[in-house]
């Protein structure tokens, strides 16, 4: 694959992966095995001293899930990723590998509520404090950037208000100012958006949804673009020798074949080795399948949601919609500038009658499922403020913009005729 620069869709089904030369297998083969044998004491000492590449236990690498991170890295255009066992873990691991204790980190206020509470109220416990601000004027980042602030997190598309992050100014904000940019592009994965292309230094995707795309398994991946520059002293992490492995100082010590991702490598070494939230090699296999049909969801996603957030806009029982791909939607010029294969599959709305019609509306929908998931191949249904940001205070839910009816959809793959036709029902019933 490397003698020639192919087309996302080929690398989706392609990348990373070479024949089996035992069993000239075409299909990823699932190593179910916790560990690999050693030729010999100084094979493994040199495994284990980063001196060779190779597997030592399935809690640090994988051949299947080699495959995976080699095939997402590839869509990316990043340098390396490490898969791990949810987005949740992707996005902690991603903190502890660049932040301690009294540091802080500067986020987007519009984050999903999960990411939310773990910068709140779980990472101030491990002493690293998060300073949160709108990121719709990226000027608020610049603003708030102290000699202890480590970098700057957004989501591409937020989760569920869909705001859209000028990217491109976060970074070069970020830059400015010598810290990394953290990106979550679950929302929009590669195919919609290569937030690396747009200065991005680290990109997070959960794997759960549109990659795998049929909610059959959970995980997380982080790419690192490769390209920013550790060996700082503001990053005492990888200037200064590491306990955590034998004295190691990862911005400068690394072999020269692995010297520009000296993130991804602690990330791989560090928090996934010693605290253990592994991708099994099965879930590393569903997720490669998924991969194989992305660009071809993708499309269909948008295609129905596009639909969907058309007919919410002129249907007189809804109060507001919001959708990225809508001219008149608050996010839509921004999102114009980097969305080029169309504006995603979620769509929020709000009905008229508030929460109480919201409520109705998600209880007597038809074909829609009403779970705490998105990207799934079937569409999708959620009351966010009493769920999955229900640990946000109401305070917290204004300021992100998330309102008590706001009702979010995932739109699915089923003909796009039935998604409106299972809406327009439920609207009806609500507003009876």
């Amino acid at each position: 694959m490397a003698d020639k620069k192919y087309r996302f869709e080929t690398l989706a089904l392609h990348a990373g992966q070479s024949a089996d030369p035992l069993t000239l297998s075409r299909g990823v083969p699932v190593y179910r095995t916790s560990s690999y044998i050693f030729k010999d004491t100084e094979h493994a000492a040199n495994l284990f001293a980063l001196k060779e590449p190779g597997n030592i236990y399935t809690r640090i690498t994988n051949p299947t899930t080699d495959i995976l991170e080699q095939r997402i890295t590839a869509l990316e255009g990043g340098a390396a990723s490490v898969a791990v066992a949810s987005g949740t873990s992707a996005i902690h691991y991603t903190i502890i590998n660049i932040a301690s204790a009294g540091d802080e980190i500067l986020a987007a206020n519009n984050l999903y509520g999960g990411t939310y509470t773990m910068f709140d109220a779980i990472l101030p416990q491990m002493g690293i404090k998060t300073n949160f601000v709108n990121p719709l004027d990226p000027e608020n980042f610049r603003k708030n950037i102290t000699p202890r602030t480590k970098l700057i997190y957004i989501e591409t598309i937020g989760n569920p208000v869909l705001d859209f992050t000028d990217i491109q100014a976060a970074a070069d904000i970020a830059h400015e100012n010598g810290i990394p940019l953290v990106v979550d592009a679950t929302f929009t994965t590669p195919y919609l958006l290569r937030s690396i292309e747009h200065g991005a230094d680290i990109v997070i995707n959960s794997l759960t949804k549109w990659i795998g795309g049929h909610g059959t398994a959970i995980g997380g991946i982080v790419t690192d673009a490769g390209t920013f520059r550790w060996n700082s002293e503001r990053f005492p992490l990888y200037s200064l020798p590491d306990p955590n492995y034998h004295g190691m100082r990862w911005g400068a010590d690394l072999p020269e074949e692995i010297a520009d991702v000296p993130f991804a490598m602690r990330l791989r070494t560090v928090p996934l080795r010693n605290l253990g939230a592994a991708l099994s090699p099965d879930n590393s296999w569903v997720f490669l399948q998924g991969t194989e049909t992305l660009p071809l969801r993708m499309d269909k996603h948008c295609l129905n949601a596009a639909a969907v957030a058309e007919f919410l806009h002129k249907d007189p029982r809804v109060a507001w919609v919001r959708y990225p791909g809508l001219p008149g939607d608050p996010s839509h010029r921004t999102a114009s500038k980097y969305l080029k294969h169309g504006f995603g599959g979620m769509v929020v709305f709000g009905i008229k009658g508030g929460y109480g019609a919201a409520v109705k509306l998600i209880d007597n929908i038809k074909l829609f499922s009403h779970v705490a998931n998105v990207g799934d191949a079937k569409s999708l249904i959620l009351h966010p403020s009493s769920t999955s940001h229900s640990q946000l205070s109401e305070e917290q839910q204004k300021g992100a913009g998330l309102t008590p009816d706001l009702i979010r959809l995932s739109i699915g793959l089923e003909h796009p005729d039935d998604i409106i036709e299972a809406l327009d029902e439920a609207l009806s019933i609500a507003q009876r």
